[in-house]
């Protein structure tokens, strides 16, 4: 396993900073702050994303097994999708004015290790909603085609335990993303290495804060899903906000190499 081991070794130039459990307040309020020190390309951004989820909406109405495993999905490829939030609040940290330029130039596929590891998370989000999609029509008691049908007949059935076993098998992909995702993705925008690498050192950031990511991934779940009530104008505004903030939980909890700024 020597590209393992070279991995582990990668990851453990970065160190973590100890941060408290109330931390992730602070991230979302200085993520509101960058928000609107750049608005125009915060605001279009989530305009964009919003649309995406307008767009898995749209398609998928009537289809409403399908549909719950493609928000969730969506949810599981979201850090990657957030690259230029980052680009915006690195830009702002270093002092200059970034603009859709800057947004442009991060999704430039200039790092093949981020082009890699987004086509990772897009698998691992496509695999969950097949699964999701299989699950729910193949034991449901009966089409699933509106919400009422899903709450009706999958969360609220009286017999069985489909509506368990379908959380039980996102949270069993989505806990392993989440914590390979907390800092990997703008570890890799700003840093040369391996995707494995970014990821042993995510899940290092998770092991090490346990409480302070446990309450990051539930605000990041509760205002997501707030966003997604508001007919997906709410993530117009929730999006942007949840991507710069993530920015400076990256800045909160990785120590850098000595002599790198």
């Amino acid at each position: 396993m020597p590209y393992t081991r070279q991995a582990l070794h990668e990851s453990r130039r970065f160190g973590v900073r100890p941060v408290p459990p109330l931390r992730p307040l602070a991230w979302l309020a200085m993520g509101w702050r960058d928000l609107w020190r750049c608005p125009l390309p915060s605001l279009l951004q989530g305009l964009g994303l919003a649309l995406i989820g307008s767009l898995i909406l749209t398609l998928a109405r009537d289809r409403f097994w399908l549909l719950a495993g493609a928000f969730s999905g969506f949810l599981l490829v979201a850090p990657i999708l957030a690259t230029g939030f980052y680009a915006l609040s690195h830009a702002l940290e270093l002092g200059r004015r970034p603009d859709l330029g800057t947004v442009a130039q991060a999704w430039w596929p200039r790092n093949g290790q981020l082009v890699k590891f987004g086509l990772l998370l897009a698998l691992a989000g496509t695999g969950w909603v097949l699964v999701s999609a299989a699950l729910i029509t193949a034991y449901a008691p009966g089409h699933i085609s509106t919400p009422a049908d899903f709450l009706r007949r999958v969360v609220l059935a009286p017999e069985g335990y489909l509506f368990e076993v379908w959380l039980a098998l996102g949270a069993l992909l989505a806990a392993p993303v989440f914590a390979s995702t907390v800092v990997a993705v703008p570890l890799l925008m700003e840093q040369r290495m391996r995707v494995l690498a970014a990821v042993f050192a995510s899940w290092r950031v998770v092991m090490e804060h346990p409480a302070p990511i446990a309450l990051w991934a539930f605000l990041i779940m509760a205002l997501t899903l707030l966003g997604m009530a508001t007919f997906m104008l709410g993530l117009v505004l929730v999006l942007p906000l949840l991507g710069h903030a993530s920015w400076h939980a990256y800045r909160d909890l990785v120590r850098r190499p000595q002599g790198e700024h």
